[in-house]
């Protein structure tokens, strides 16, 4: 399908300038409103677990997600993570770990993290990883195809894979924000990200030196906004790679509360990928230092 010629019908990405001016101006916004217990719960709650480790085994995901699912009844007055994250090799593992609760299984899938397979086998292994119980698929879109121009290639890609899941799986692109660098470039990615298919935009892996940042965050944001006004379709937004404490966390809170407005901020439509930020958030939760995971 052509999805490169839909990107006309949007106006440009803001200039750097103007994008480090928003984000300026959001970050004072969250620092006077949003540095509180409460919305240290909500970030809490909207936290993808994630262990994405080549240490990674059954043994230690197994304990992982053990901890998780033991968390709803040792943290009852705090709302627990939204999902856990892990290869798709250990999605199973975690279905065992957590079957009876709630907790939702995301799983990387797709070539993760640099997505420089065969898109036979990206597809194979999305299948797969919703086959063993995966019911959110994080993917990464082909930044090479975006930094040369292949837009449309790009696209079909996520419309490829996206077609292997059903409707009811979660589907979240990576852009890879760090990589495709320019406002024009984030704004671009996460538009056809939205065109193929796309539930949630994500901001990055977290396996490249540039991860996620707020001035990201900002042109994703105005994006997932833009492309919601144009046909009525809400799409989520999810900050992952270097978010690591209660007032970072609060920042990408703001940036959705302010871009997109209060209705986005559910788990639905917004998530944080972390480890040690779950550690952090719960500390200032409960006012000492909190070492769960």
């Amino acid at each position: 399908m052509e999805y490169a010629n839909h990107l006309n019908e949007y106006a440009p990405a803001w200039s750097e300038e103007r994008v480090n001016e928003e984000v300026a101006r959001i970050r004072k916004v969250a620092e006077a409103r949003n540095h509180n217990t409460e919305v240290y719960k909500f970030c809490y709650s909207a936290i993808d677990l994630t262990t994405l480790s080549c240490n990674d085994s059954i043994t230690s995901v197994t304990e992982f997600a053990c901890k998780a699912a033991e968390f709803y009844t040792k943290y009852p007055h705090i709302p627990n993570v939204a999902s856990i994250c892990v290869y798709p090799s250990f999605v199973e593992t975690v279905g065992l770990a957590v079957d009876g609760t709630p907790m939702r299984i995301t799983s990387v899938a797709g070539g993760f993290p640099a997505s420089q397979t065969y898109l036979e086998v990206k597809a194979l292994e999305v299948s797969m990883a919703v086959e063993n119980g995966a019911d959110e698929v994080d993917i990464v879109l082909n930044v090479g195809r975006m930094l040369t121009g292949e837009y449309d290639e790009a696209a079909n890609e996520v419309e490829v894979l996206r077609a292997e899941i059903d409707e009811d799986i979660v589907l979240k692109v990576i852009i890879e924000s760090g990589a495709l660098k320019t406002p024009e470039l984030i704004r671009k990615a996460s538009l056809l990200s939205m065109f193929a298919g796309a539930d949630f935009v994500k901001t990055s892996t977290g396996k490249i030196d540039v991860a996620a940042t707020p001035e990201a965050a900002v042109v994703m944001c105005q994006a997932i906004r833009d492309y919601y006004e144009k046909t009525g379709r809400k799409v989520g937004f999810k900050a992952a790679g270097g978010v690591r404490t209660p007032e970072e966390a609060a920042l990408y809170y703001t940036i959705v509360e302010e871009i997109l407005g209060r209705e986005w901020l559910t788990t639905d439509l917004f998530r944080i990928g972390a480890s040690s930020a779950a550690n952090n958030l719960l500390s200032a939760i409960e006012g000492k230092t909190v070492k769960y995971y």
